[in-house]
């Protein structure tokens, strides 16, 4: 029988390496497209060739290409060549503050780079499911005109109607998004329009936090990863604005990729998701500090900027509704606690292996 090949793009990221080991051990053949542009975008700190080597090593049916996704001609090639039975699509400048010091290389990577991707697919693979990750920053800061209650330790949604979360029929314009948002906005709207207008079996997932043990935490992306790194190493974490109210919902990467898994599995055209913990797996900043406080056994060191961050959600949480409609078998196996604890096995391991 033929072996199915994936091509993963952002295969040395959280996501994409996740994507990569969860479908390898379901014996498919991995392509892998990754040249590491998140140690351009945020530096040492932010370098993925540790991933890169651990599926390397650990996968014999993964093959890494070294390609910046932007390259046209270049990624053009690859999917004919490679002919992949499904595409994955989870690389990104995935960063606010960044996006505005550098808006050809965001709105490059994200818009025109999924542009290349897409029509790559509709030239050598038309049949292909095709998932691109893409973000809850595509409803800009719309989600901050709803009405909030303010508790003891973090906002909530003060309207019923929004007690499960922000659905996928909330306005995606008309707000502030951040460059970063505006890009990824076009790259979203240009999966579905590849959907709806030529048939190919694309979604959008509109992900919340994507967190895991393999995430690369830096200071301007990885809420969590982030966090607990500043709590086991004991450098001050910079809370912008809102009291560190702010909520975030969180989803482990091993429940990204099962549902990408059941997306493939039975794909639909032109789909968005809200891919997020949903209200389970949310919390605060002042939460998350509790947490990781139990965990590790260190206080939390941090100060406070009054300042939020341009386009910043003061309370978001994915409704996970439509996700488990459509795909009934798939659900959360990751919990918030689970969560914390892996993250901070993960960091305390990677700061040992250099000490």
């Amino acid at each position: 029988m033929r072996v199915k090949k994936l091509l993963v793009t952002g295969s040395s990221g959280l996501i994409g390496s996740e994507v990569c080991e969860y479908f390898a051990a379901l014996g498919w053949e991995i392509h892998g497209v990754d040249n590491n542009q998140r140690a351009a975008f945020f530096g040492p700190q932010g370098d993925n060739r540790r991933n890169q080597h651990r599926l390397e090593e650990k996968l014999n049916s993964f093959f890494h290409h070294e390609l910046d996704i932007r390259d046209r001609a270049g990624v053009l090639e690859l999917v004919k060549d490679v002919a992949p039975d499904a595409i994955v699509h989870s690389a990104a400048q995935p960063s606010h503050d960044l996006a505005a010091r550098i808006p050809f290389d965001d709105f490059d990577t994200n818009a025109v780079g999924t542009l290349n991707l897409l029509e790559a697919a509709r030239r050598s693979c038309p049949e292909a499911p095709f998932a691109a990750l893409t973000t809850n920053k595509v409803y800009g800061d719309a989600p901050n005109e709803l009405r909030l209650v303010e508790l003891e330790t973090r906002y909530d949604y003060a309207d019923r109607e929004y007690a499960n979360g922000i659905p996928e029929t909330f306005r995606i314009d008309q707000s502030k998004h951040s460059l970063f948002g505006a890009s990824k906005v076009a790259a979203d709207v240009m999966v579905q329009e590849y959907g709806r207008y030529f048939g190919i079996p694309s979604c959008c997932l509109r992900g919340g936090c994507l967190t895991g043990p393999n995430h690369s935490g830096v200071e301007l992306h990885g809420f969590l990863s982030y966090l607990v790194k500043c709590n086991v190493t004991e450098t001050p974490y910079h809370i912008y604005g809102y009291k560190g109210k702010q909520v975030r919902d969180n989803i482990h990467s091993l429940d990204v990729a099962r549902f990408i898994a059941a997306f493939i599995d039975a794909p639909r055209a032109g789909e968005v998701y809200n891919l997020g913990g949903g209200r389970g797996n949310s919390c605060s900043i002042l939460e998350a500090f509790t947490m990781i406080e139990q965990i590790s056994g260190k206080k939390m060191v941090y100060d406070y900027v009054e300042k939020n961050r341009e386009g910043d959600h003061i309370c978001y949480i994915s409704d996970l509704s439509k996700m488990r409609s459509h795909y009934r078998a798939w659900d959360l196996t990751k919990s918030l606690s689970d969560i914390f604890v892996e993250t901070h096995a993960s960091w305390a391991q990677r700061l040992q292996e250099v000490s």
